[in-house]
C-alpha cells in the first residue's frame, strides 16, 4: 500500500511544476504570479523514467495527462499506454487506479495526506510565485537543450522538515519561450528518482469535468486496499 501511494504521490507531484525564465528567480516568480491567474487545465503526452536505487535500474512509461484546476480543487486523469497499461484519477481526496487486465480498480483516500499534498501543490499550476518562495528554496542551475528546446534549469528545494521526509528536491526544466516544464525530475529520497518529459502540451484545452473521469467496464472490481 506505501507504494501504490508513493506512486500516486509521484504523479501528483509530477504534475505540479510551474514556469520558469533563465534570467533570474524573481522574474520567474513574477511570471508565476501572471501566469496562475489565467491557468484552467493542461493536456500533455508523457515520458517516465522511474530509478530505483536499491537495484539501480529504471522503468520506463509513456502516456497522456490531463489536469483541470479550479479554485479549490484539483482534478487529473494519467493515462498509462503499454506495457504497463494502468489509468490513474485523482479527483475529491479520492485516488484510483485502473488495470484494465485485470478488470480491476483500486480505490484510496488521500484525505489524510491534503497537509503535505498541499505542500506539493504548491509547485503546481494556478500557484502564486509569493507562496511558492514562501515554501521553497530555489536557485538557477543554467540553461539546458531538452528534446530539442532551450530551457532553464531550476532547482527547488522545500524548507519543511515535514515535506522533506518525502521530496527532497525538485528540478525543473522550464522553455524560455513559453509557459510549461518540458522536463521535470524528482528527488524521492534513498537515491530514487522520477523524471517526466512533456510534448505536445496544451494549456487551457477545453476539458469537461467527465474528461477526468475513468470510463470502466460494468463488471470492473472496485477493491479498497486500505482497509
Amino acid at each position: 500500500m506505501r507504494l501504490r501511494a508513493a506512486t500516486i504521490m509521484a504523479v501528483l507531484i509530477g504534475v505540479a511544476a510551474f514556469p520558469a525564465r533563465p534570467d533570474s528567480v524573481e522574474d520567474l516568480l513574477a511570471r508565476m504570479d501572471r501566469a496562475a491567474a489565467s491557468f484552467k487545465a493542461f493536456s500533455a503526452d508523457m515520458k517516465s523514467s522511474t530509478y530505483t536505487a536499491a537495484i539501480k535500474e529504471s522503468d520506463e512509461e509513456t502516456g497522456k495527462m490531463l489536469l483541470k484546476r479550479s479554485k479549490h480543487d484539483m482534478s487529473m486523469l494519467v493515462q498509462f499506454n503499454a506495457p504497463n497499461v494502468k489509468s490513474v484519477a485523482v479527483h475529491d481526496h479520492k485516488a484510483e487506479i485502473y488495470y484494465p487486465a485485470q478488470r480491476t480498480v483500486e480505490e484510496y483516500d488521500i484525505g489524510r495526506y491534503k497537509a503535505l499534498l498541499d505542500q506539493f501543490m504548491l509547485v503546481g499550476f494556478g500557484t502564486s510565485g509569493k507562496e511558492l518562495a514562501s515554501s521553497y528554496d530555489m536557485k538557477l542551475l543554467g540553461n539546458d537543450t531538452i528534446a530539442g528546446v532551450s530551457a532553464s534549469h531550476l532547482e527547488l528545494v522545500p524548507k519543511s522538515a515535514e515535506v522533506l521526509k518525502n521530496l527532497k528536491k525538485l528540478e525543473l526544466w522550464i522553455p524560455e519561450t513559453d509557459v510549461y516544464p518540458v522536463q521535470q525530475k524528482i528527488y524521492l529520497g534513498g537515491g530514487d528518482y522520477k523524471l517526466f518529459t512533456y510534448t505536445n502540451v496544451k494549456m487551457n484545452p477545453p476539458l469537461s469535468d467527465s474528461d477526468l473521469k475513468l470510463k470502466v467496464p460494468k463488471d470492473t472490481q472496485r477493491v479498497f486496499p486500505q482497509n
